[in-house]
């Protein structure tokens, strides 16, 4: 072999390896664009109540937004510097960012199109959008006026020319491109160009007078009664060109923690820097003026991250839309009615009832109230001595700050965790900092470089003759809004072992602790990826020897790739392997000799699937576990995280009752095949539905189902 040949033959060995590679994974991303495309199945789904069609088809939008501003900008940011290495599933910044615009570009004409297919079916049930052109008069005189009195006075034309530069464009905001020639210019010259802003603190959608005679609600969109009277704007010029553009910036917050004197105030000083970062999508209507798109294209020097949009800008309005109409309940899910935990609801002392066993919560199907209850007791109780606790997201009126707050002021510790890094809620979370400071909590913002996504409670309470610890570990925030939106579990225990692991896990993120020797948590960073690989490598050896093992894990994403190749290795040895992951995967189920025992589903349905419930079966000794952490690199090394194990037998027959009904569901279940796609679950049994047959359980405790 020649010298000259050996470079050439090391690059086909390394395109050859990382070939087989590529073929073992499926990409983070891609896969999250799966799971949207999952999403916006349902607001095609002709079962799904019109209404709540509506809401799917926001949530696609909103999804992609953050998609858009965190994931694609990121890659962006690496083209931009120069990086083109291919991460471990085959692909460069420059081509996994090439395959994402196109499969989203395929998607967003898809939505759209379902769009013009649920305004159809919402113009039958009598609700109505409609043009300012299609209004009686009675309707116009009507709009005329709303937009001269409400509409007119709040609008800012914004002239674009030598003297005036480009004004910032603000982050996910709709505005309308203006081209515009003076009165007596010929057709032919070079148009003026403007922009209008549409007002965010204005309706997005205007209830237009109803006709004579109908029982219709009709609709009009700001933007479109804005056109109209576009010419209002600009007396003296005359419009030839209208049409609406959106701009995504990168949102993801680059902050210098271990310089930062203050955190608070540096992560104040990047929310502010959040409304110029740099463009990474530019939506524009479909039909804009070549001229506008060029002007728009320059300034925001984008060219290949533009959609042009057949509709309106934006469907995140649809949530509120369809969450305020008044009636039409026959085109939304049957309401829930959350039920109070039986343990708790004979009794305002929660303490005496946890003094002897523990109680499991299922949310939303049983009431978040039992966790604010619990807090708020807590807070009035003249023998509870302290409260601790972790604080990701909060609602917007949360009555958990509250109790903290009057728990501090009756002069109990109360020690608040909170986590100022949670994207999106960095500046509510920064109110609730301040505001439990003034009241007397200890507020402690976490460790350097770590963001705090445990979910745990600790309550310590001066009982006869001792000390005792009531604890509450969840897999989901603290935020009673989105409780009755998400499936998550929570327990609450009295158990001195998870007590004691509690009070240690506190003292670690406010203080100064050498890391602690668990006794029944697992923690991250620093063991619980260790602690998963063991419970993974003991099925392994279990079914090696010949006994029972099986790992059935809950969780929203998978994608570190050591627990990939641990599950892999899993299978290899016989180990059958039920995952349930609603979001991204990055394991390639089903592949003869690597995963053929695997398989993997996702579910999306009425609520959103959130809790982390880990089962294996350990021979036949099970253990369950529940947790705050994904499978993936985040969670496992740059977040303080929480696995707990459920002790209690009563308790562990729950959990395992929860995965396997989910695990029966084969009306809303996909089933994720070797080549990355998904396809609904189908078989001969009777339809089953997980969550409306957990809304119809009254006691989990009683559940029987075979698995």
């Amino acid at each position: 072999m020649s010298i000259a040949q050996e470079p050439i033959l090391k690059e086909v060995k390394e395109l050859k390896e990382v070939r087989e590679i590529s073929t073992r994974y499926l990409n983070r991303d891609l896969s999250w664009i799966e799971f949207n495309w999952r999403v916006l199945e349902e607001a095609q789904d002709p079962s799904t109540p019109l209404l709540e069609r509506v809401k799917f088809l926001s949530i696609v939008s909103s999804n992609l937004d953050e998609f858009m501003s965190v994931r694609v900008a990121g890659l962006k940011d690496q083209i931009k510097a120069g990086y083109n290495k291919k991460d471990f599933t085959g692909y460069t910044p420059a081509g996994l960012i090439k395959r994402i615009m196109k499969r989203t570009a395929k998607m967003v004409n898809e939505q759209y199109k379902t769009y013009r297919e649920v305004t159809r079916l919402l113009t039958k049930e009598g609700i109505v959008f409609t043009e300012y052109e299609d209004l009686n008069m009675t309707q116009k005189k009507a709009m005329d006026a709303y937009y001269h009195d409400i509409i007119f006075p709040v609008l800012t034309p914004m002239a674009v020319d030598q003297s005036r530069p480009f004004p910032l464009v603000h982050n996910q905001s709709v505005y309308l491109a203006v081209l515009l020639l003076r009165d007596g210019d010929e057709p032919d010259e070079e148009p003026y160009f403007a922009i209008v802003q549409i007002p965010s603190n204005l309706s997005r959608y205007i209830t237009v007078p109803s006709r004579t005679n109908s029982k219709k609600q009709e609709f009009i969109l700001l933007e479109e009664l804005i056109e109209h009277h576009i010419q209002s704007l600009f007396s003296g010029y005359k419009p030839i060109s209208v049409h609406g553009f959106r701009v995504t910036r990168n949102a993801d917050l680059t902050l210098n923690e271990e310089g930062a004197e203050d955190l608070l105030e540096e992560i104040e000083k990047e929310l502010r820097r959040r409304r110029w970062g740099s463009p990474v999508r530019l939506e524009v209507q479909e039909g804009i003026h070549p001229y506008a798109l060029a002007q728009l294209q320059e300034e925001f020097e984008i060219s290949e991250q533009i959609f042009q949009i057949d509709g309106p800008l934006d469907l995140t309005y649809f949530m509120k839309l369809a969450g305020g109409l008044n009636g039409f309940d026959n085109l939304r899910y049957p309401r829930l009615h959350p039920k109070y935990p039986a343990e708790f609801e004979d009794t305002a002392d929660f303490f005496s009832i946890l003094k002897h066993k523990d109680v499991l919560v299922h949310h939303p199907y049983e009431t978040f109230d039992a966790v604010t209850d619990f807090i708020v007791h807590a807070a009035y109780d003249p023998q509870v001595l302290a409260i601790k606790m972790t604080l990701y997201r909060a609602s917007g009126n949360s009555p958990l700050i509250q109790a903290l707050a009057r728990a501090a002021e009756s002069g109990k510790q109360v020690t608040v965790v909170v986590e100022l890094k949670a994207r999106f809620d960095e500046e509510r979370n920064i109110a609730w900092a301040r505001m439990l400071e003034k009241s007397g909590c200890h507020v402690v913002y976490g460790l350097v470089g770590l963001k705090t996504h445990a979910k745990i409670t600790l309550v310590v309470r001066q009982e006869v003759n001792m000390l005792r610890r009531y604890v509450h570990v969840g897999t989901g925030n603290y935020n009673d809004s989105t409780a009755r939106l998400y499936t998550d579990v929570g327990l609450f225990t009295s158990n001195s072992i998870i007590g004691e692991d509690a009070s240690a896990l506190f003292n670690e993120i406010t203080g100064y602790s050498a890391p602690h020797d668990w006794q029944a948590f697992a923690v991250a960073p620093t063991d619980l990826k260790d602690k998963l690989f063991e419970l993974i490598k003991r099925e392994t050896e279990h079914a090696k020897a010949g006994r029972p093992a099986q790992i059935i894990a809950k969780m929203n994403s998978l994608s570190n790739q050591e627990m990939v190749d641990a599950l892999y290795e899993a299978s290899q040895a016989g180990v059958k392997i039920e995952l349930i992951i609603r979001g991204v995967c990055c394991l390639r189920p089903g592949v003869p000799g690597l995963s053929e025992n695997i398989t993997v589903r996702s579910i999306v349905d009425r609520f959103l699937e959130h809790s982390r419930i880990y089962y294996f079966e350990n021979g036949g000794e099970v253990d369950v576990y529940l947790s705050s952490a994904d499978w993936m690199t985040r969670n496992l090394t740059r977040r303080i995280e929480l696995m707990c194990p459920v002790l209690d037998h009563q308790m562990k027959k729950m959990l395992i009752q929860i995965v396997r009904v989910t695990l029966h569901d084969n009306v809303k279940s996909r089933e994720l095949m070797p080549n990355g796609m998904y396809t609904r679950v189908k078989n001969e049994l009777t339809p089953y539905r997980s969550q409306f047959e957990a809304m119809k359980v009254t006691s989990w405790k009683k559940l029987q189902l075979e698995p």
